[in-house]
């Protein structure tokens, strides 16, 4: 307040304690907004208002005794407050017409009882305490003309040591910061209806920023010049006939990165013109207008391209301890580096402060505040005060303060908690009346008996909770910390009242943020262990809402919450269909434990937390029961649990497939959707998909693809269907209960979630030649070729897969032809994805295979062929495979076989020779195979070193290499150094013992290839001997 007061405010005299204030409405204005804002202080900062000043604000009052009542000892003429300091002095002291006040709860106090004499005792106590932070905060915190040091010394201060009276001055000084950052700005208003301007002040300004003027990098201006050298009497440089218009001069002023502006200067103001000189005939644009300060001849200026009161204070600050307070014009296009310059520079400062003392904001949740319990001395009920380190409402330095909430919070979570943007409630003219209705009854919850409390709390609950408003006027008037303490208390009605409003707010993530800030997390996981089951429903329920963001859950994990939710699950009646009034309290207190579980579940290691509880059989036994409302949070607990390998091998052991699918058949469409997702997770394993189709479960899948308006529902139920059919037994069940014409119905107008699972149910139902001819009588290829021009990685992984498996019947192969369907799979060839790209070319040989005139079809993609060949430089084995089989197919036109190689094919694969992959062996030789059809490839197979490699091979374990290999070899062994390096390798062994192999194919190449190196040597001995 400070600057305030001593810039802004009118004064009947200079110098420090002999003015008193003018009745003005700009004064009056001051005084309302400094009334409203220590009115306010002890409801909005409950920490802070008990702060103790360093010295007791000191005035005449014109109040008497009569007036104090509640709290206040009164002696004749002599009043003290039952508050008092650690000192043991008393928080107010009125001695005859002397008033002392040490706290801004006192003040708070003072002004409500003062009513209507509370602005002249705002205006006595500011005139008495000229510079009242002194007195609050001490003198180091004093406002200082210039350079104002007191932030860097604070700062400095706070990173010293931690005592937590530093960390409170902090707050403290920040909000009377901003208190007079705000009435600065409101002065503003007031002052700039009477300020005119004049040819000398004007001539002062242009004069110094010509200092600033020139070619230099340092400089704000490249040229600053008047348009007119001549200069009347009166000082100005406009025509006569402009000046009776209020014009004085006009300027050019010329940026070092725009064009020149043309600026007129009057009494009204300085202003950007639309043309130049004498042409501009009305003002186009106020560049800035000049705000009168008191005791100073110099002025201050109003920064309108600078975003927000914050922004503009601090730019302010730090220009006029550069410039030492001297009239400066700013302009937005050249000097725009240096505000953003100046911003960063305090963004830093706070930064050091916000970031590296996090153990400001939230270290200290569960700290004990004593000193709100003696303020609160007429409470009877016995609340244990807690206080965070920082709440929501704690420190709000206006816009900037949003910034830094929102990085704090989007750097520390990480996992899918639906953040919301910060709400900050300007001023009070938007606020509705619930606002205030909610702010008249806080008092009366933060000081009253525990009937009182609990008057108060049911009428909190006749709002509507469920509106923001509401749940954001809970947190700012700090009710939600007398909420969270009155769940300490040994008074079950206001535990119970208490939790029942934290359960409706908490749907709001500010709320839940700050829930778990103030530490009210620890204490509904102590009541989980209170003997009354209305207030372990309560408080599990609330825990349930809260423990959707990373930090909750872990908190509820780390304090033991895990073991006792798993605990409440616990119960007699489970399975029975008629229950005593006793039972369905029980059943009750499973179903908000169940729901508790499910949102903790959502991080792995409360997933383990719940197994070693012992969660596993419970969830189990809950699953056979028949009510749908406990039923939905066990089953989404299970579902959440399923990702895990652990959790789908209990779920399989438990034998709970057979409830789930039986749940699959009930009326709650949440129920189903749950039931079908946790199918769709276990049915990875082949024994659950099994299981599913011995209990019937397939046909209510089939059933629910009708469904097609509730998405979430069709997205669990075709991702279950998709993994199902990875089944042959099933994929025949899907096709005699018509799935197989239901999914091919939906594969338009559906989210890229839907598409994915259901095009992944087609392409495995595709690898049966029935199915596949299904799929074309429906129409259902044209909209699979249509997506493979999407983007989304996952879909393209899926639709790949099943147009290459369409593609493996030739009428099929027509129609994806006709589409353009093999263009558009080459192109996916360039995609960065190693999945899609290995899709895609598993994809392509089909087509190629089944293509009428495959040869020629190829090479009309520009760059095709190059383009796989260059994929052989891949890192990725799957993509090698897919790659080399695509070439196997390629190189069977002699044509195309001479492009790749050209382009280098066989030093690429002869490079990829030693792998332990068996399935890019078995690809790479079929490979290598073709590809010594033309010229001198199986003499550069040779030199490249293929050979040996594939030797080896011959010792693998799966028949299907040993024929390829056998293949590769027979045709680099019509190369007669071919031959010799095989027969160094020890191949003739090898090849032996294929020769009496079942398979007619490997038992022939592995015969060839004997029979052209006993040729050789047979012929090598004749050269020899004769």
């Amino acid at each position: 307040m400070g600057a305030a007061l001593a810039r802004a405010a009118q004064w009947t005299a200079a110098g420090s304690g002999t003015g008193t204030l003018k009745i003005t409405p700009l004064n009056e204005s001051l005084l309302n907004q400094i009334i409203k804002f220590v009115e306010d202080f002890s409801t909005r900062h409950p920490r802070e208002a008990a702060f103790v000043f360093r010295e007791p604000l000191e005035w005449k009052t014109q109040l008497g005794c009569s007036v104090f009542g509640e709290g206040y000892e009164i002696n004749g003429a002599t009043v003290q407050s039952e508050a008092k300091g650690k000192d043991g002095q008393p928080l107010l002291l009125l001695m005859a017409s002397t008033l002392r006040v040490r706290s801004f709860d006192q003040l708070s106090s003072l002004l409500q009882i003062a009513m209507e004499k509370k602005l002249k005792e705002a205006q006595a106590c500011l005139e008495a305490n000229r510079d009242p932070i002194v007195k609050i905060l001490g003198p180091e915190y004093g406002t200082v003309e210039g350079e104002d040091m007191s932030m860097l010394h604070l700062l400095d201060k706070v990173k010293k040591d931690d005592d937590p009276e530093t960390e409170l001055k902090m707050k403290i000084f920040l909000l009377l910061h901003q208190l007079d950052l705000q009435l600065l700005n409101s002065s503003l208003k007031h002052i700039s209806e009477d300020i005119r301007l004049n040819p000398a002040a004007i001539n002062n300004e242009v004069n110094l920023l010509k200092n600033f003027s020139g070619k230099g990098e340092d400089t704000v201006l490249e040229s600053l010049e008047y348009t007119s050298d001549y200069t009347f009497s009166n000082g100005c440089r406009a025509p006569p006939w402009r000046q009776v218009h209020g014009e004085i001069c006009y300027l050019v002023i010329k940026p070092h990165d725009t064009d020149p502006l043309y600026i007129t200067c009057s009494t009204a103001g300085v202003f950007l013109n639309g043309g130049s000189g004498v042409e501009a005939v009305r003002p186009a644009e106020l560049v800035y207008q000049y705000r009168r300060r008191r005791h100073s001849n110099k002025c201050m200026l109003v920064f309108p391209y600078v975003l927000g009161a914050f922004s503009v204070s601090l730019i302010l600050g730090v220009y006029s301890a550069l410039f030492a307070g001297s009239v400066c014009l700013v302009f937005k296009h050249s000097f725009t580096l240096f505000l953003f310059k100046a911003f960063w520079f305090y963004i830093y400062i706070l930064k050091i402060f916000f970031f590296n003392k996090t153990k400001y904001f939230s270290d200290k949740a569960a700290k004990k505040d004593t000193e709100e319990e003696g303020r609160s001395s007429t409470v009877s009920l016995k609340i244990k005060k807690k206080a965070s380190g920082i709440s929501s409402e704690s420190v709000k330095i206006g816009p900037a303060s949003k910034w830094f909430e929102d990085v704090s919070e989007s750097s520390s979570e990480t996992e899918e908690d639906e953040e919301q943007p910060v709400h900050h409630q300007e001023g009070n003219t938007d606020l509705p009346s619930e606002y205030w209705g909610i702010q008249k009854l806080a008092k009366y919850l933060k000081g009253g008996n525990p009937t009182a409390t609990v008057i108060a709390l049911c009428s909190m609950r006749d709002f509507n909770l469920a509106q923001e408003t509401c749940q954001l006027a809970i947190r700012d008037i700090g009710c939600l910390e007398v909420l969270i303490n009155l769940l300490d208390t040994e008074e079950i009605k206001c535990q119970i009242g208490s939790l029942k409003i934290l359960k409706e707010i908490s749907q709001n993530t500010l709320i839940r943020h700050a829930i778990a800030d103030l530490g009210g997390l620890q204490i509904m996981v102590k009541i989980l262990d209170s003997p009354d089951k209305d207030l372990k429903c309560l408080a599990a329920e609330t825990i349930a809402n809260v423990a959707r963001f990373k930090r909750a859950r872990r908190t509820v994990r780390q304090h033991g919450g895990i073991k006792r939710l798993v605990g409440l699950l616990e119960c007699i009646s489970v399975g029975s269909t008629s229950l005593t009034p006793y039972q369905a309290k029980d059943t009750e207190i499973a179903r908000c434990g169940a729901l508790a579980l499910w949102s903790c579940s959502k991080s792995i290691k409360n997933k383990e937390a719940i197994r070693k509880a012992g969660g596993i059989p419970l969830l189990a036994r809950w699953l056979k029961c028949s009510h749908a409302n406990i039923l939905t949070p066990v089953v989404g607990t299970l579902q959440e649990c399923a990702s895990e390998p652990s959790y789908r091998l209990a779920i399989r052991t438990e034998g709970m497939i057979e409830n789930l699918v039986k749940n699959l058949s009930s009326d709650h469409e949440e129920l189903q959707m749950h039931c079908a997702s946790a199918i769709f997770k276990c049915a990875e394993d082949k024994e659950t998909r099994d299981l599913v189709r011995q209990h019937g479960g397939l046909q209510p899948l089939s059933v629910l693809l009708g469904n097609s308006e509730n998405k979430q529902l069709l997205a669990a139920v075709t991702g279950a269907i998709w993994k199902c059919a990875m089944s042959g037994e099933n994929v025949s069940k899907f096709r005699e209960y018509k799935a197989i014409e239901a999914l091919v119905g939906l594969l338009t107008d559906q989210p890229e979630g839907v598409l994915v699972n259901i095009v992944g149910a087609l392409g495995e139902c595709c690898q049966e030649p029935i199915n596949r001819t299904i799929i074309r009588k429906c129409g259902g290829i044209p909209p699979l070729v249509k997506l493979l021009a999407g983007t989304d990685q996952a879909l393209l992984v899926n639709v790949t897969k099943a147009v290459g498996a369409c593609a493996t019947e030739p009428e099929n192969m027509m129609i994806i032809d006709h589409l353009d369907g093999v263009r558009l799979l080459w192109s996916l060839l360039k995609n960065p994805n190693p999945d899609v790209q290995a899709s895609a070319a598993w994809a392509i040989c089909p087509c190629i295979e089944n293509a009428k005139d495959a040869g020629e079809m190829v090479r009309s993609f520009v760059g095709g062929l190059e383009l796989i060949v260059n994929l052989l430089k891949s890192k990725n084995k799957e993509v090698l495979a897919s790659v080399c089989a695509a070439i196997t197919n390629i190189a069977k036109d002699e044509e195309n076989l001479a492009v790749i190689t050209d382009h280098g094919v066989v030093p690429l694969l002869s490079k990829l020779a030693n792998t332990n992959n068996d399935k890019l062996r078995r690809h790479l030789a079929e490979a290598i195979s073709h590809c010594c059809m033309w010229g001198s490839n199986r003499l550069t197979f040779g030199d490249t070193k293929a050979i040996a490699p594939l030797v080896r091979y011959l010792k693998s374990n799966d028949p299907s290499v040993h024929r390829a290999t056998a293949q590769a070899l027979y045709q680099l062994s019509e190369d007669p150094n071919n031959c010799i390096t095989m027969h160094e390798n020890g191949v003739v062994k090898l090849l032996l013992a294929m020769v009496g192999s079942t398979d007619e194919i490997l038992q022939e190449a592995a015969a060839g290839c004997i029979a052209n190196i006993r040729r050789l040597a047979l012929a090598t001995e004749k050269a020899k001997y004769g």
